[in-house]
């Protein structure tokens, strides 16, 4: 039998190898018998398994506390890849408005496929069961939830779904494994958003969802039958990513502690959202489910109008004007401009986004250093300065 291409002499290497290869030789017809009745592990083709993927599948699910992970092309395939292999013609799935924007695009492709969906404001999620109905069969949510940081008991919409059997899954992208493990609460599957904090340099595009054996032979068909199977390269970027992931969470999350109390004094700053702060409104919650802080996630509204947020920041200096999260450097957006754009503009501001509503991804910088960028640039806020951004 080949090597372990992980393994090529015996001794492993310090970092994964990156296995190219689109296709592999076979021994022997026993040996290709036996890799695809799943009796060894071995690879064939690409799209059913990389050496390389496999690798950072196991990582992820041990962060996860997950008998498996299936990870693929971008944190939208994850959550296409889940809606495709759990959902049929008259099923019916509740989602909160509150969850990425793109969701929403999906939720147009389901809908001409017979599924049936409500949409709730994540503010209702203890009002769930008067929305279930016997076909329900999935419940999907983000906590803290993508932008406004809404927090949801994951396990009171465990108990909820019971009721008719319907599948939890919960987007982990804003908590991270460092902060809340969703399956221990009672979900039946977790995605992420990898290109997120989990690889967290800005330079790789991947999804993960993990769960149990059964889920991940599940979604491993769906995954090899669309040909979502993350390259080699990206997996390789995972990995390295991973290696500093539990560094970075934890700087991340004491910085935006520090921030997050900064701003909540500040008179350009209102309807302050960041769950570590006991002013939040399901701070009680989130202290239950999560652990070892609160992420690195905020969202707030900054003086009175758009105007004021675009000159908020057009003054920052240290803080990115881009989208994305959970990356060495800290970022901020205005979501009714860009993470929401998916959604038709009188949706967007349904379930509490307004146009003034900003989005900060807290980076590795020292906290210090992110309050006087915030600082001066709350000033030109105060003294109506106009500045090209």
């Amino acid at each position: 039998m080949a090597p372990d291409p992980l393994t090529p002499y015996g001794n492993r290497p310090m970092v994964t190898p990156i296995v190219n290869a689109v296709n592999y030789e076979y021994l022997s017809f026993e040996v290709l018998r036996q890799i695809t009745d799943g009796e060894i592990d071995g690879y064939t083709y690409h799209r059913d398994d990389n050496p390389t993927v496999r690798e950072v599948e196991r990582k992820i699910a041990a962060l996860e506390g997950a008998e498996d992970c299936v990870v693929c092309t971008s944190g939208m395939a994850a959550c296409t890849m889940v809606y495709l292999t759990y959902l049929k013609v008259g099923d019916h799935l509740i989602i909160f408005h509150d969850t990425y924007g793109a969701n929403y695009k999906v939720s147009l492709i389901l809908e001409r496929l017979g599924v049936e969906i409500t949409w709730l404001n994540a503010d209702e999620a203890d009002k769930i069961g008067e929305h279930i109905r016997p076909t329900t069969r999935m419940i999907f949510l983000e906590t803290p939830s993508n932008p406004l940081c809404k927090i949801i008991d994951i396990a009171a919409v465990r108990k909820a779904a019971d009721a008719v059997t319907a599948m939890v899954v919960v987007d982990n992208t804003f908590a991270t494994p460092y902060h809340q493990n969703p399956l221990t609460l009672g979900a039946d599957l977790v995605v992420h958003s990898a290109t997120k904090a989990l690889g967290g340099h800005n330079d790789l595009m991947a999804g993960a969802i993990a769960g149990t054996k059964e889920h991940y032979n599940r979604l491993w068909f769906t995954r090899q039958a669309i040909g979502t199977t993350l390259d080699a390269y990206s997996a390789f970027l995972l990995d390295r990513g991973l290696k500093t992931f539990e560094l970075r969470a934890k700087a991340i999350a004491r910085s935006a502690q520090t921030v997050a109390e900064f701003l909540a004094e500040h008179t350009k700053v209102s309807r302050l959202s960041f769950p570590g702060l006991a002013s939040h409104p399901d701070h009680a919650v989130a202290a239950s489910q999560m652990h070892r802080g609160f992420g690195g996630m905020l969202a707030f509204d900054v003086g009175e109008d758009e105007e004021d947020a675009k000159r908020f920041i057009a003054a920052l200096q240290t803080i990115y004007h881009a989208v994305s999260l959970g990356a060495t450097e800290s970022l901020i957006c205005i979501p009714y401009l860009t993470t929401m754009l998916y959604l038709p503009p009188e949706r967007r501001t349904t379930f509490g986004i307004g146009r003034n509503t900003v989005r900060l991804s807290i980076g590795i910088e020292p906290a210090e250093i992110l309050i006087k960028d915030i600082k001066q640039a709350l000033a030109c806020v105060a003294q109506g300065v106009t500045l090209d951004g």
